[in-house]
């Protein structure tokens, strides 16, 4: 599968770069040809002079690339090796080209190719356990995943500062096989597919300043708009109030209140085949909303008091008009979970909801992983293990991938 492919390998200072020598060989032997760049920590690691070698092309170390002592042809070497590769690996990448990769930094060959790429690339994360469990080191590694970077697991073992867990670079075959996976998927079965996401909080207002809201950041709906774009799919994302940037070929609307998004979801609903519903829409909203800033009561034994009114359940209308549309819910449960959510799925008319429970650690809202459990019309239960949102993201868009000529399950 990979004869004749053209493959651009990233090397970065981490201590598994000394297995990369060997992970060329097997690509040369697969019938790929291999171009290498690498910064200048990874060439402590392992000589450019070896991997040209094994290569048998030159390799590109630094920001200002030399071979030899020789400083390489006067050209734009970054775009023509981005244009020529079908697919970038950088392998093993450190924390620090994960973080330099989030925030856009081009300051050395492998960084740089990687902002010049048009086609996949795939990481291969490694380093110490503690740096990799690290909260930033995790958050860097979802954004790229849903940026559309391929993650590569690292394994767990022993490691070179002697602890032991997870950090390894993987075993050298299944990096040969997820580049394949990579070049033959590309994955479009939702090619021309509407699709219509809600994500994020609904903000009730009580007066110009202040609001009633939730605790949701959009996470779970940004990452199945990103997926199913990624997919082929024309997707619509209505969002409530986020800091997360709009997914690529993705059209973002924007609003506020649940009204707002009940007006939106109504407009764009009829034209969707499939609508999921990941957005956190408030219950309730006040009754009457202050023109004018609600003053603290000079009493402190006074209290103040907000009359509230329901909102209007937007999955239930639309619900009620589904027709032969994919309808799918979240459901953010703390108690008899698996009882609420099928009631949900039959009162709301849904083909599946997806469940999950926020007081469980790793899961829920303003985190990049959850565990969730589906629930089906037909009351089949599929709980899922910890995995990132965009995984998730996945796992639902394969489940209604395979749906179309007929869901029955």
């Amino acid at each position: 599968m990979l004869r004749n492919k053209k493959i651009l390998l990233g090397v970065t200072g981490g201590i598994a770069a000394y297995k990369i020598p060997q992970l060329i060989r097997d690509f040369k032997k697969s019938g790929a040809d291999v171009k290498v760049v690498m910064t200048e920590a990874a060439a402590e690691f392992v000589t450019p002079l070896t991997i040209s070698t094994l290569s048998q092309n030159e390799v590109v170390v630094g920001g200002f690339p030399k071979f030899s002592g020789t400083v390489l042809k006067a050209e734009t070497w970054h775009i023509n090796l981005a244009l020529w590769a079908d697919v970038m690996l950088i392998a093993p990448a450190t924390a620090n080209t994960i973080a330099k990769l989030v925030h856009g930094y081009a300051d050395n060959a492998v960084t740089t190719l990687a902002l010049a790429m048009r086609g996949p690339i795939i990481i291969s994360p490694s380093m110490d356990v503690d740096m990799l469990n690290h909260r930033l080191t995790q958050s860097n590694i979802s954004f790229l995943e849903q940026l559309g970077y391929k993650i590569l697991q690292p394994e767990k073992g022993e490691l070179a500062s002697g602890l032991t867990g997870a950090g390894r670079l993987p075993d050298l075959r299944k990096i040969l096989f997820a580049v394949e996976e990579l070049l033959q998927s590309g994955k479009k079965d939702l090619t021309g597919r509407k699709i219509l996401v809600t994500a994020g909080p609904t903000y009730e207002p009580i007066d110009p300043v202040r609001f009633i809201g939730n605790r949701s950041s959009g996470k779970m709906g940004f990452a199945i708009a990103t997926a199913a774009a990624q997919r082929g799919a024309n997707v619509i994302l209505i969002t409530g109030k986020t800091n997360l940037v709009t997914p690529k070929n993705v059209q973002r609307i924007n609003i506020v209140t649940a009204e707002e998004m009940f007006n939106a979801v109504t407009k764009h609903a009829g034209n969707s085949k499939v609508i999921i519903m990941a957005a956190a829409v408030a219950d309730y909203t006040p009754a009457k909303v202050s023109k004018q800033k609600i003053k603290k009561s000079d009493n402190t034994k006074e209290h103040l008091n907000i009359q509230l009114k329901p909102t209007i359940d937007i999955l239930k209308k639309i619900g009620e008009k589904k027709g032969n549309k994919i309808l799918v819910g979240f459901a953010v449960e703390t108690e008899n979970e698996i009882r609420n959510a099928k009631i949900k799925v039959q009162q709301k008319n849904l083909d599946f909801i997806v469940l999950n429970n926020p007081l469980k650690e790793d899961a829920g809202f303003d985190v990049d992983t959850n565990i969730a459990t589906i629930v089906t019309k037909s009351n089949k239960i599929v709980k899922l293990k910890k995995m990132s949102k965009f995984q998730l993201a996945n796992q639902i868009l394969d489940r209604i991938a395979g749906s179309f000529n007929s869901f029955k399950k």
